[in-house]
Protein backbone atom coordinates (compact mmCIF):
# COMPACT_ATOMS: atom_id res chain seq x y z
CA UNK A 1 0.00 0.00 0.00
CA UNK A 2 1.27 3.47 -1.35
CA UNK A 3 2.63 5.40 2.19
CA UNK A 4 2.09 9.86 1.62
CA UNK A 5 3.75 12.47 3.51
CA UNK A 6 1.73 15.29 4.10
CA UNK A 7 1.14 18.65 5.53
CA UNK A 8 -2.01 19.93 6.96
CA UNK A 9 -3.94 22.62 9.28
CA UNK A 10 -5.54 21.03 12.09
CA UNK A 11 -8.31 23.25 13.70
CA UNK A 12 -6.78 26.22 15.22
CA UNK A 13 -4.74 26.80 12.35
CA UNK A 14 -2.00 24.54 13.68
CA UNK A 15 0.53 23.11 11.37
CA UNK A 16 0.81 19.64 11.61
CA UNK A 17 2.62 16.89 9.30
CA UNK A 18 3.23 13.36 9.06
CA UNK A 19 2.54 10.10 6.96
CA UNK A 20 -0.43 8.02 5.94
CA UNK A 21 -0.97 5.23 4.36
CA UNK A 22 -3.67 4.78 1.62
CA UNK A 23 -4.55 2.82 -1.80
CA UNK A 24 -5.39 6.44 -3.50
CA UNK A 25 -3.96 10.17 -2.96
CA UNK A 26 -7.95 10.80 -2.91
CA UNK A 27 -8.28 8.11 -0.43
CA UNK A 28 -5.74 9.13 1.56
CA UNK A 29 -6.57 13.08 1.44
CA UNK A 30 -10.36 11.24 2.95
CA UNK A 31 -8.75 9.54 5.63
CA UNK A 32 -6.74 12.78 6.71
CA UNK A 33 -10.32 14.78 6.19
CA UNK A 34 -11.91 12.49 8.47
CA UNK A 35 -9.17 13.17 11.25
CA UNK A 36 -10.09 16.77 10.91
CA UNK A 37 -6.90 17.77 8.84
CA UNK A 38 -7.31 20.29 5.95
CA UNK A 39 -4.50 19.14 3.97
CA UNK A 40 -2.49 21.66 2.14
CA UNK A 41 0.53 19.01 0.64
CA UNK A 42 0.49 15.40 0.16
CA UNK A 43 3.47 13.45 -1.69
CA UNK A 44 3.74 9.59 -2.00
CA UNK A 45 7.04 8.47 -0.56
CA UNK A 46 8.48 5.01 -1.58
CA UNK A 47 11.41 3.91 0.48
CA UNK A 48 11.92 6.88 2.39
CA UNK A 49 12.11 8.86 -0.67
CA UNK A 50 9.06 11.10 -2.57
CA UNK A 51 7.45 9.81 -6.02
CA UNK A 52 8.67 13.11 -8.53
CA UNK A 53 6.93 13.61 -11.48
CA UNK A 54 8.34 13.90 -15.12
CA UNK A 55 9.01 17.31 -16.50
CA UNK A 56 6.55 16.25 -19.31
CA UNK A 57 4.12 15.30 -16.76
CA UNK A 58 4.46 18.24 -14.69
CA UNK A 59 3.58 20.51 -18.11
CA UNK A 60 0.96 18.26 -19.40
CA UNK A 61 -0.61 18.64 -15.66
CA UNK A 62 -0.29 22.29 -15.89
CA UNK A 63 -1.42 22.62 -19.48
CA UNK A 64 -4.55 20.53 -18.24
CA UNK A 65 -5.40 22.21 -15.51
CA UNK A 66 -5.21 25.67 -17.29
CA UNK A 67 -7.86 24.18 -20.22
CA UNK A 68 -9.93 23.32 -17.01
CA UNK A 69 -9.53 26.76 -15.54
CA UNK A 70 -10.50 28.53 -18.51
CA UNK A 71 -13.70 25.91 -19.09
CA UNK A 72 -14.64 26.81 -15.72
CA UNK A 73 -14.10 30.35 -15.69
CA UNK A 74 -16.60 30.38 -19.72
CA UNK A 75 -19.37 28.36 -17.74
CA UNK A 76 -20.77 29.98 -14.59
CA UNK A 77 -21.52 28.51 -11.57
CA UNK A 78 -24.94 26.20 -10.47
CA UNK A 79 -26.77 26.95 -7.48
CA UNK A 80 -24.94 24.09 -5.86
CA UNK A 81 -21.31 25.35 -6.37
CA UNK A 82 -22.21 28.97 -5.69
CA UNK A 83 -23.32 27.81 -1.89
CA UNK A 84 -19.41 25.65 -1.96
CA UNK A 85 -18.28 29.49 -3.27
CA UNK A 86 -19.72 30.79 -0.32
CA UNK A 87 -18.51 28.02 2.33
CA UNK A 88 -14.62 28.42 0.64
CA UNK A 89 -15.15 31.95 1.13
CA UNK A 90 -15.47 31.14 4.71
CA UNK A 91 -12.78 28.87 5.06
CA UNK A 92 -10.41 31.18 3.37
CA UNK A 93 -11.13 33.85 5.73
CA UNK A 94 -10.15 31.75 8.97
CA UNK A 95 -7.39 30.08 7.49
CA UNK A 96 -5.84 33.66 6.64
CA UNK A 97 -7.15 34.99 10.47
CA UNK A 98 -4.45 32.02 11.44
CA UNK A 99 -1.65 33.76 10.00
CA UNK A 100 -1.50 31.81 7.09
CA UNK A 101 -0.20 32.83 3.76
CA UNK A 102 -2.77 33.66 1.09
CA UNK A 103 -1.16 31.75 -1.74
CA UNK A 104 -0.57 28.73 1.53
CA UNK A 105 -4.70 28.99 2.22
CA UNK A 106 -5.45 29.08 -1.48
CA UNK A 107 -3.09 25.75 -1.99
CA UNK A 108 -5.39 24.21 1.00
CA UNK A 109 -8.84 25.21 -0.65
CA UNK A 110 -7.29 23.32 -4.08
CA UNK A 111 -5.92 20.34 -1.98
CA UNK A 112 -9.27 19.90 -0.10
CA UNK A 113 -12.04 20.68 -2.91
CA UNK A 114 -14.37 17.82 -3.69
CA UNK A 115 -15.83 19.20 -7.24
CA UNK A 116 -13.27 18.96 -9.98
CA UNK A 117 -14.84 23.26 -11.88
CA UNK A 118 -14.02 24.51 -8.06
CA UNK A 119 -10.49 22.81 -8.09
CA UNK A 120 -9.57 24.07 -11.17
CA UNK A 121 -10.95 27.14 -10.94
CA UNK A 122 -9.14 27.87 -7.57
CA UNK A 123 -6.05 26.03 -8.90
CA UNK A 124 -5.80 28.90 -11.59
CA UNK A 125 -6.66 31.62 -8.65
CA UNK A 126 -3.14 30.54 -6.67
CA UNK A 127 -1.46 30.31 -9.64
CA UNK A 128 -2.18 33.92 -10.83
CA UNK A 129 -1.32 34.51 -6.55
CA UNK A 130 1.90 32.81 -6.85
CA UNK A 131 2.97 35.01 -10.02
CA UNK A 132 2.43 38.30 -7.62
CA UNK A 133 -1.01 39.22 -9.14
CA UNK A 134 -3.52 40.44 -5.98
CA UNK A 135 -6.04 37.96 -5.55
CA UNK A 136 -8.73 41.06 -6.09
CA UNK A 137 -7.03 40.57 -9.66
CA UNK A 138 -7.12 36.87 -9.96
CA UNK A 139 -10.74 36.94 -9.21
CA UNK A 140 -11.45 39.38 -11.57
CA UNK A 141 -10.41 36.71 -14.53
CA UNK A 142 -13.00 34.90 -13.13
CA UNK A 143 -16.64 37.04 -13.33
CA UNK A 144 -18.55 34.34 -13.53
CA UNK A 145 -18.02 33.19 -10.62
CA UNK A 146 -17.03 36.87 -8.55
CA UNK A 147 -19.29 39.43 -8.93
CA UNK A 148 -18.45 42.74 -9.10
CA UNK A 149 -19.36 43.40 -5.21
CA UNK A 150 -17.22 40.44 -4.58
CA UNK A 151 -13.71 41.73 -6.32
CA UNK A 152 -14.29 45.32 -5.22
CA UNK A 153 -14.62 44.09 -1.48
CA UNK A 154 -11.20 41.71 -1.73
CA UNK A 155 -9.41 44.72 -3.50
CA UNK A 156 -10.65 47.08 -0.39
CA UNK A 157 -9.80 44.36 1.91
CA UNK A 158 -6.07 44.06 0.77
CA UNK A 159 -5.78 48.00 0.64
CA UNK A 160 -6.81 47.92 4.37
CA UNK A 161 -4.87 44.62 5.45
CA UNK A 162 -7.70 43.22 6.95
CA UNK A 163 -8.74 40.63 3.76
CA UNK A 164 -10.02 38.11 6.48
CA UNK A 165 -12.54 40.37 7.83
CA UNK A 166 -13.99 41.09 4.87
CA UNK A 167 -13.80 38.11 2.96
CA UNK A 168 -16.00 36.88 6.30
CA UNK A 169 -18.49 39.62 5.86
CA UNK A 170 -18.68 38.29 2.28
CA UNK A 171 -19.74 34.91 3.11
CA UNK A 172 -22.34 36.57 5.80
CA UNK A 173 -23.35 38.75 2.96
CA UNK A 174 -23.84 35.27 0.27
CA UNK A 175 -25.26 33.76 3.38
CA UNK A 176 -28.05 36.55 3.59
CA UNK A 177 -28.48 37.21 0.51
CA UNK A 178 -29.40 33.53 -0.13
CA UNK A 179 -31.68 33.61 2.72
CA UNK A 180 -33.78 35.95 1.52
CA UNK A 181 -33.88 34.06 -2.08
CA UNK A 182 -35.33 31.14 -0.58
CA UNK A 183 -37.49 32.91 1.43
CA UNK A 184 -39.13 34.49 -1.71
CA UNK A 185 -38.94 31.53 -3.84
CA UNK A 186 -40.88 30.11 -0.96
CA UNK A 187 -43.20 32.09 -0.64
CA UNK A 188 -44.37 31.72 -4.52
CA UNK A 189 -43.65 28.24 -4.79
CA UNK A 190 -47.34 27.38 -3.34
CA UNK A 191 -49.17 29.51 -5.74
CA UNK A 192 -47.03 28.39 -8.54
CA UNK A 193 -47.89 24.50 -7.04
CA UNK A 194 -51.99 25.20 -7.34
CA UNK A 195 -52.18 27.04 -10.31
CA UNK A 196 -49.90 23.97 -11.77
CA UNK A 197 -52.29 21.44 -10.04
CA UNK A 198 -55.45 23.69 -11.35
CA UNK A 199 -54.08 23.81 -14.99
CA UNK A 200 -54.09 19.75 -14.85
CA UNK A 201 -57.13 19.12 -13.79
CA UNK A 202 -59.00 21.65 -16.28
CA UNK A 203 -57.27 20.14 -18.70
CA UNK A 204 -57.66 16.62 -18.18
CA UNK A 205 -61.57 17.96 -17.48
CA UNK A 206 -61.97 19.63 -20.92
CA UNK A 207 -59.81 16.91 -23.14
CA UNK A 208 -61.15 14.02 -21.35
CA UNK A 209 -64.34 14.22 -19.55
CA UNK A 210 -66.08 17.01 -20.94
CA UNK A 211 -66.18 15.59 -24.59
CA UNK A 212 -67.55 11.43 -23.39
CA UNK A 213 -69.88 13.11 -21.63
CA UNK A 214 -71.09 16.03 -23.94
CA UNK A 215 -71.01 13.39 -26.60
CA UNK A 216 -73.54 11.15 -24.96
CA UNK A 217 -75.72 13.73 -24.20
CA UNK A 218 -76.00 14.96 -27.55
CA UNK A 219 -76.67 11.60 -28.58
CA UNK A 220 -80.16 12.07 -27.33
CA UNK A 221 -80.85 14.66 -29.75
CA UNK A 222 -81.87 17.73 -27.43
CA UNK A 223 -80.63 20.83 -27.29
CA UNK A 224 -78.18 21.79 -24.86
CA UNK A 225 -78.60 24.53 -22.13
CA UNK A 226 -76.26 27.83 -22.17
CA UNK A 227 -74.16 26.90 -19.87
CA UNK A 228 -73.22 23.25 -21.53
CA UNK A 229 -73.09 24.55 -24.93
CA UNK A 230 -70.38 27.20 -23.99
CA UNK A 231 -68.36 24.23 -22.02
CA UNK A 232 -68.94 22.13 -25.39
CA UNK A 233 -67.36 24.91 -27.24
CA UNK A 234 -64.72 25.83 -25.30
CA UNK A 235 -63.61 21.98 -24.99
CA UNK A 236 -63.66 21.87 -28.57
CA UNK A 237 -61.44 24.89 -28.67
CA UNK A 238 -58.90 23.55 -26.41
CA UNK A 239 -58.76 20.30 -28.22
CA UNK A 240 -57.90 21.81 -31.26
CA UNK A 241 -55.81 24.91 -30.62
CA UNK A 242 -54.46 23.42 -27.49
CA UNK A 243 -50.96 23.69 -28.63
CA UNK A 244 -51.54 27.54 -29.70
CA UNK A 245 -52.13 28.46 -26.45
CA UNK A 246 -49.17 27.16 -25.02
CA UNK A 247 -47.39 28.37 -27.35
CA UNK A 248 -49.04 32.09 -26.70
CA UNK A 249 -47.84 31.53 -23.25
CA UNK A 250 -44.47 30.67 -24.46
CA UNK A 251 -44.24 33.65 -26.59
CA UNK A 252 -45.29 35.51 -24.07
CA UNK A 253 -43.03 34.63 -21.63
CA UNK A 254 -40.36 34.56 -24.17
CA UNK A 255 -41.02 38.49 -24.99
CA UNK A 256 -41.73 40.17 -21.86
CA UNK A 257 -38.18 38.23 -20.50
CA UNK A 258 -36.03 39.92 -23.65
CA UNK A 259 -37.56 43.32 -22.56
CA UNK A 260 -36.88 42.76 -19.24
CA UNK A 261 -33.32 41.96 -19.50
CA UNK A 262 -32.87 44.01 -23.21
CA UNK A 263 -34.48 47.65 -22.91
CA UNK A 264 -34.29 49.43 -19.85
CA UNK A 265 -37.84 51.30 -19.91
CA UNK A 266 -39.51 48.20 -20.20
CA UNK A 267 -38.15 46.80 -17.02
CA UNK A 268 -38.85 49.94 -15.37
CA UNK A 269 -42.49 49.20 -16.51
CA UNK A 270 -42.41 45.88 -15.36
CA UNK A 271 -40.85 46.31 -12.25
CA UNK A 272 -43.07 49.00 -11.48
CA UNK A 273 -46.50 46.80 -12.10
CA UNK A 274 -44.76 44.51 -10.04
CA UNK A 275 -44.47 46.75 -7.04
CA UNK A 276 -48.21 47.44 -7.35
CA UNK A 277 -49.45 43.99 -6.80
CA UNK A 278 -51.10 43.61 -3.56
CA UNK A 279 -48.88 42.26 -0.89
CA UNK A 280 -47.04 40.76 -3.44
CA UNK A 281 -45.52 43.99 -4.67
CA UNK A 282 -44.69 44.79 -1.06
CA UNK A 283 -42.75 41.71 -0.15
CA UNK A 284 -40.43 42.67 -3.40
CA UNK A 285 -40.22 45.95 -2.75
CA UNK A 286 -38.78 45.90 1.40
CA UNK A 287 -36.92 42.74 -0.32
CA UNK A 288 -35.07 45.15 -2.82
CA UNK A 289 -34.72 47.96 -0.19
CA UNK A 290 -33.24 45.47 1.76
CA UNK A 291 -30.51 44.23 -0.36
CA UNK A 292 -29.86 47.43 -1.30
CA UNK A 293 -28.89 48.51 2.87
CA UNK A 294 -27.39 45.44 3.47
CA UNK A 295 -24.87 45.78 0.04
CA UNK A 296 -23.83 48.97 0.75
CA UNK A 297 -23.75 48.54 4.68
CA UNK A 298 -21.27 45.37 3.81
CA UNK A 299 -19.65 47.28 1.17
CA UNK A 300 -18.67 50.50 3.19
CA UNK A 301 -18.14 48.34 6.32
CA UNK A 302 -14.90 46.94 4.11
CA UNK A 303 -13.67 49.86 2.85
CA UNK A 304 -15.54 50.74 -0.48
CA UNK A 305 -15.83 54.17 -0.87
CA UNK A 306 -19.44 55.35 -0.86
CA UNK A 307 -19.20 56.57 -4.59
CA UNK A 308 -18.28 52.86 -6.05
CA UNK A 309 -20.79 51.29 -3.12
CA UNK A 310 -23.58 53.19 -4.78
CA UNK A 311 -22.25 52.11 -8.40
CA UNK A 312 -22.35 48.11 -7.03
CA UNK A 313 -25.27 48.22 -5.38
CA UNK A 314 -27.26 49.84 -8.21
CA UNK A 315 -26.07 46.56 -10.53
CA UNK A 316 -27.14 44.15 -7.68
CA UNK A 317 -30.46 45.64 -6.28
CA UNK A 318 -32.37 43.48 -8.34
CA UNK A 319 -35.34 45.82 -9.25
CA UNK A 320 -35.01 48.81 -11.63
CA UNK A 321 -37.01 51.27 -9.41
CA UNK A 322 -34.66 51.37 -6.98
CA UNK A 323 -31.84 51.24 -8.88
CA UNK A 324 -32.90 54.08 -10.60
CA UNK A 325 -32.78 55.60 -7.43
CA UNK A 326 -29.72 54.63 -6.44
CA UNK A 327 -28.85 56.26 -9.41
CA UNK A 328 -30.03 59.36 -8.21
CA UNK A 329 -28.56 59.02 -5.30
CA UNK A 330 -24.97 58.72 -6.63
CA UNK A 331 -25.25 61.27 -8.41
CA UNK A 332 -26.29 63.90 -6.22
CA UNK A 333 -23.56 62.48 -3.53
CA UNK A 334 -21.54 63.01 -6.65
CA UNK A 335 -22.09 67.03 -6.06
CA UNK A 336 -21.80 67.27 -2.78
CA UNK A 337 -25.31 66.71 -1.11
CA UNK A 338 -25.26 63.75 1.97
CA UNK A 339 -27.06 60.75 1.20
CA UNK A 340 -30.01 60.97 3.31
CA UNK A 341 -31.37 64.04 1.83
CA UNK A 342 -31.63 62.36 -2.02
CA UNK A 343 -32.82 58.87 -1.05
CA UNK A 344 -35.87 60.72 0.64
CA UNK A 345 -36.86 62.91 -2.54
CA UNK A 346 -36.84 59.47 -4.94
CA UNK A 347 -39.81 57.92 -3.14
CA UNK A 348 -38.45 54.95 -3.60
CA UNK A 349 -37.84 54.01 -0.18
CA UNK A 350 -39.99 54.02 3.23
CA UNK A 351 -39.78 56.98 5.15
CA UNK A 352 -38.35 55.67 7.87
CA UNK A 353 -35.30 54.20 5.78
CA UNK A 354 -34.58 57.76 5.00
CA UNK A 355 -34.82 59.22 8.73
CA UNK A 356 -32.73 56.50 9.59
CA UNK A 357 -30.28 56.58 7.67
CA UNK A 358 -29.74 60.47 8.35
CA UNK A 359 -29.29 59.34 12.00
CA UNK A 360 -26.38 57.23 10.75
CA UNK A 361 -24.67 59.61 9.20
CA UNK A 362 -25.11 61.81 11.99
CA UNK A 363 -23.84 59.62 14.05
CA UNK A 364 -21.07 58.80 12.04
CA UNK A 365 -22.18 55.25 12.50
CA UNK A 366 -23.93 54.91 8.84
CA UNK A 367 -22.82 51.42 7.94
CA UNK A 368 -24.51 49.60 11.49
CA UNK A 369 -27.60 51.78 11.06
CA UNK A 370 -27.82 50.43 7.30
CA UNK A 371 -27.33 46.42 9.06
CA UNK A 372 -30.17 47.59 11.13
CA UNK A 373 -32.60 48.42 8.32
CA UNK A 374 -31.34 45.42 6.01
CA UNK A 375 -31.94 43.44 9.72
CA UNK A 376 -35.72 45.29 10.33
CA UNK A 377 -36.48 44.16 6.53
CA UNK A 378 -35.81 40.92 6.61
CA UNK A 379 -37.91 40.10 9.80
CA UNK A 380 -40.89 41.95 7.93
CA UNK A 381 -40.11 39.62 4.98
CA UNK A 382 -40.76 36.78 6.91
CA UNK A 383 -44.51 38.54 8.10
CA UNK A 384 -45.21 39.41 4.75
CA UNK A 385 -44.66 35.59 3.14
CA UNK A 386 -46.83 34.79 5.69
CA UNK A 387 -49.64 37.19 4.90
CA UNK A 388 -49.10 35.94 0.79
CA UNK A 389 -49.40 32.80 1.42
CA UNK A 390 -52.31 33.18 3.60
CA UNK A 391 -53.93 35.42 1.45
CA UNK A 392 -53.49 33.44 -1.74
CA UNK A 393 -54.01 30.20 -0.12
CA UNK A 394 -57.92 30.74 0.12
CA UNK A 395 -58.05 32.77 -3.59
CA UNK A 396 -56.70 30.06 -5.33
CA UNK A 397 -59.06 27.28 -3.76
CA UNK A 398 -61.90 29.43 -4.78
CA UNK A 399 -60.74 30.32 -8.32
CA UNK A 400 -60.11 26.06 -8.79
CA UNK A 401 -63.31 25.15 -6.95
CA UNK A 402 -65.21 28.03 -9.08
CA UNK A 403 -64.19 26.40 -12.21
CA UNK A 404 -64.81 23.03 -11.75
CA UNK A 405 -67.71 23.59 -10.24
CA UNK A 406 -68.67 25.21 -12.96
CA UNK A 407 -67.73 22.13 -15.31
CA UNK A 408 -69.58 19.93 -12.97
CA UNK A 409 -72.69 21.89 -12.86
CA UNK A 410 -72.61 22.20 -16.95
CA UNK A 411 -72.99 18.80 -17.49
CA UNK A 412 -75.00 17.55 -14.35
CA UNK A 413 -77.63 20.14 -16.13
CA UNK A 414 -78.81 18.28 -19.29
CA UNK A 415 -78.59 15.21 -17.40
CA UNK A 416 -81.30 16.34 -14.90
CA UNK A 417 -83.40 17.93 -17.49
CA UNK A 418 -83.42 14.50 -19.62
CA UNK A 419 -84.44 12.72 -16.06
CA UNK A 420 -87.29 15.36 -15.79
CA UNK A 421 -88.58 13.86 -18.84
Amino acid sequence: MPIYEYKAFASGGAVQSGVVDADTERDARAKLRRQNLLVSKLVETRGGRKVKRTRQGKKSDGLIARAAARRAAQVGPGARENEIVAGITRQLATLIGSGIALAEALGAIVDQAENRRIETLFREIREKVQQGHSLADALQRHPGWFSELYINMVRAGQAAGNLDTVLSRIADYMQAQRGLRRKIIGALMYPAMMIGLGIIVVTILLTKVVPEITTMLLDQGKALPASTQLLVNVSNFFQRFWWMIFLAIGAISFFVERIYKNSPKGRLRIDRFLLAIPVMGDMLHKAAVGRFTRTLSTLLQSGVPVIQGLEITEKVVGNKVIADATEHIRVRVLEGTDLASPLKATGAFPTVVGYMVAVGEQSGELEVMLDRIADAYDEEIDVVTERLTALLEPIMIVCLASIVGYIVYAIIQPILQIGQL
